[in-house]
Formats: C-alpha cells, sequence, structure tokens
C-alpha cells in the first residue's frame, strides 16, 4: 500500500538537485561531496531544460 495519494497529481513544483536553484541552498562542500561526481557525467543542461518543461506542463502551484 503505498497512500491515499497514490496516482494523484499534486501540481507541485519539482527540482533536481543539479539545477542553480537548488545547488545554490546547500552548503558548497557538502554539495561538492555528496555530488560533484556526478555533475562531471550528466547533461546539466538537459537537466535543466527537461526540468523546466516539466514544471511548466504539469506545475499548479509553485
Amino acid at each position: 500500500y503505498a497512500g491515499p495519494l497514490t496516482g494523484v497529481s499534486l501540481g507541485l513544483c519539482v527540482y533536481h538537485v543539479c539545477e542553480e536553484a537548488v545547488k545554490e541552498e546547500f552548503d558548497p562542500d557538502i554539495y561538492d561531496e555528496q555530488v560533484g561526481m556526478m555533475e562531471m557525467v550528466l547533461d546539466l543542461d538537459d537537466i535543466a531544460e527537461e526540468m523546466e518543461a516539466i514544471r511548466e506542463e504539469y506545475t499548479k502551484f509553485c
């Protein structure tokens, strides 16, 4: 059982940890330790574009 909201779109803003808006919220040393290696292999521009498209299409409350 996953709960009463299973499959329900809440229309909330979602962000990827590699987006600048989220990255700025972290302590730089901790971010680098936890996410830095992945940033080297991910296409950050593609992630940001895709997340923006998702927010534009599905966000109701932001």
